[in-house]
């Protein structure tokens, strides 16, 4: 039988804290506190301005976003952060000793079957959970950003993850809306993240050895497999073509792919000049503050109306 998991504590009141706030309290069933050290004079403001945003593309009502509004609570105090929380969910910094403290801190101030979820990116599910004493109540739930627009959730089995808490956690997110997947061993960057780095270790390749610049690179993605990808996935793509047309494909062009394994050097001389992208106007291109505000724009109204109608 499947747990009722109703009131949800989300530590963390910043960017993804509350667009995690805004997925979790879309289900009219929840009770949301965003829990943090200090909070502004109105911690809901991020909140508030991404409700907006959704409205004025008519990818929300008025009616529902002040419905989430009223299900979401903020507050320092750790008691009433803790005391009727059914699932508990961290975003603060990716910093191991951080998370592992937050915990093992914890732990004796919550429920005994309450869920502890960790929504880091890459770091080590059953790590994080070694300071904790039920360490079968801990288990990853890595949401991309913008979480309120990008539907994928990785749910990350630990090395002492229950089944129960894994099923649980999974169903939940499924009920919620979100497109949970499972992570059934508890890997370095999971799942979405070994494909984007994948990918993206093959590009700076590319660009490295002259083949092309970083503005062709990212337009033949853009405009070549990237555009088929959210409606035709890349082994489905395989099954189509034929796995004997995709063998002799992998056969001859696999020994010509990049095989590194540390870092590549045009990033690490990047980031040793400054050129940190968007952060300083130059990265692997150069920006102005207009074309950075333009692409930031552009990604948000496109997620905003590829997702409003999925289901």
């Amino acid at each position: 039988m499947a747990r009722e998991i109703k009131n949800i504590t989300i530590f963390g009141a910043g960017l993804m804290g509350n667009g995690l706030a805004q997925v979790f309290a879309s289900d009219e069933n929840a009770n949301v506190i965003v829990k943090d050290i200090k909070l502004s004079e109105n911690p809901s403001q991020v909140l508030e301005d991404n409700l907006n945003t959704l409205i004025s593309k008519n990818a929300m009502t008025r009616e529902k976003a002040d419905s989430i509004l009223r299900r979401v609570k903020y507050t320092t105090d750790m008691e009433e952060a803790l005391k009727d929380a059914d699932f508990i969910i961290e975003c603060i910094f990716e910093n191991m000793e951080l998370k592992q403290n937050l915990f093992k801190d914890i732990e004796p101030l919550c429920k005994p079957d309450a869920i502890f979820a960790t929504n880091t990116s890459v770091m080590s599910i059953t790590e994080i959970a070694s300071k904790v004493k039920d360490k079968s109540r801990i288990v990853g739930t890595h949401f991309w950003n913008p979480p309120y627009l990008i539907p994928l959730v990785e749910v990350v089995k630990g090395n002492e993850t229950s089944e129960k808490v894994f099923e649980d956690t999974y169903n939940y997110l499924r009920r919620i809306g979100k497109k949970a997947v499972k992570c059934m061993k508890d890997v370095p960057g999971f799942i979405a993240n070994r494909l984007q780095h994948a990918i993206w270790r093959e590009a700076l390749s590319i660009v490295e050895k002259g083949i092309a610049d970083a503005e062709t690179v990212d337009e033949a993605l853009r405009y070549g497999p990237g555009l088929r990808w959210p409606i035709l996935g890349i082994l489905e793509n395989a099954d189509m073509i034929g796995l004997d047309l995709s063998l002799n494909i992998q056969e001859y062009i696999v020994p010509h792919l990049e095989d590194s394994h540390s870092a590549s050097s045009l990033l690490k001389k990047h980031v040793a000049d400054g050129n940190l992208g968007f952060k300083t106007g130059k990265g692997y291109q150069t920006w102005t503050e207009e074309e950075i505000k333009a692409s930031k724009k552009r990604l948000n109204e496109y997620l905003i109306d590829v997702t409003k109608d999925l289901k």
